[in-house]
């Protein structure tokens, strides 16, 4: 189970990587400096949340799996979803509304990192 959570952090910093690029190269003339700022907002969370989720696979294969740690990389999974994918599309389209969706995928970060803090301080007293 948490090898597809390594995966998927694998995948999400792949994809962090190209999608930069992408606006480095690809929409630096396309897009406004503000616009191209929150798509570079977005491959950062993006990057961290990958890191993070691969960070979560380790800790799950030293300590053990646990649910709460399950749920911290789901959480991260959403997060990126919502939160860097509304930037991208806010970006790209330009439709304002979109930016509504990117708090929820703060919390579900702000989630992540508490759920994963909870799993590793109680693995610590066991």
């Amino acid at each position: 189970m948490f090898a597809k959570y390594g995966a998927f952090g694998a995948i999400h910093a792949l994809l962090a990587v190209l999608l930069g690029a992408f606006a480095a190269h690809g929409l630096k003339e396309r897009l406004s400096e503000e616009m191209l700022n929150v798509f570079e907002t977005g491959v950062r969370y993006h990057m961290y949340h990958g890191i993070g989720m691969f960070l979560i696979a380790l800790a799950a294969d030293r300590l053990g799996t646990s649910a709460s740690l399950r749920w911290a990389g789901r959480m991260m999974h959403i997060g990126i979803f919502l939160f860097s994918g509304s930037l991208y599309a806010l970006s790209l389209s330009g439709i304002k509304p979109l930016g509504v969706i990117t708090p929820f995928g703060g919390v579900a970060f702000i989630v992540a990192w508490a759920l994963a803090a909870y799993s590793l301080w109680k693995a610590k007293e066991e």
